[in-house]
């Protein structure tokens, strides 16, 4: 089994990468989460690595992180979820942002990932429930009252996306009520 490796970037073709080890190129599909962060090409890195063996072919997946590589074989874990759909949800929310969505049972934030749809979401959202909470540091995940959820929940409704929501969210007072803080949410970003 592969587990770990390091060498120089040789090509970088979205969602694939060619490292260069030794004379050696490895194919490895990564999130796009991890394509964002590697270096340019001909620069070293170290990847974690996921390698799987079908029928097909033999797979290698790079991630920079172990919490990210946690929570793919997490999600190939579930039932009817392949390679594919877990690096989508993975190029989509990052592994904070996912444990966040189990945590909270948000089956909106899944269905804004490419491919899965809602029943999916569901079935992700309960088979990794209490499962990715040991991949991130203890207090990683933030603490959000039932009325900033309901809050974001509406203006993720309202076709707003989780960065424009989340930054008017962060302008909002304090023990605000749903429906004053949904219409002052409103307000901040009509402003925009």
């Amino acid at each position: 089994m592969i587990g770990r490796l390091t060498g120089l970037i040789a090509e970088k073709n979205p969602p694939q990468i060619v490292l260069d080890v030794n004379g050696v190129g490895y194919e490895l599909d990564v999130p796009m989460s991890t394509f964002y962060n590697l270096p340019s090409a001909a620069e070293r890195v170290t990847l974690l690595t996921h390698f799987a063996v079908r029928e097909d072919g033999h797979f290698l997946y790079g991630f920079l992180s172990e919490a990210e590589r946690f929570a793919f074989r997490q999600l190939l874990k579930i039932s009817g979820i392949g390679a594919r759909t877990a690096l989508s949800v993975l190029s989509g929310l990052s592994v904070g942002d996912l444990a966040a969505a189990v945590a909270r049972q948000e089956v909106g934030r899944l269905v804004k990932v490419p491919g899965i749809g809602k029943k999916t979401a569901e079935r992700l959202l309960l088979e990794l429930k209490g499962k990715l909470a040991e991949a991130l540091p203890a207090g990683t995940l933030p603490a959000v009252d039932d009325a900033s959820q309901d809050i974001l929940n509406a203006l993720l409704a309202l076709g707003y996306n989780e960065k424009e929501a989340g930054a008017a969210l962060k302008q909002l007072p304090p023990d605000l009520s749903t429906s004053d803080g949904i219409r002052q949410a409103l307000k901040l970003l009509s402003k925009v």
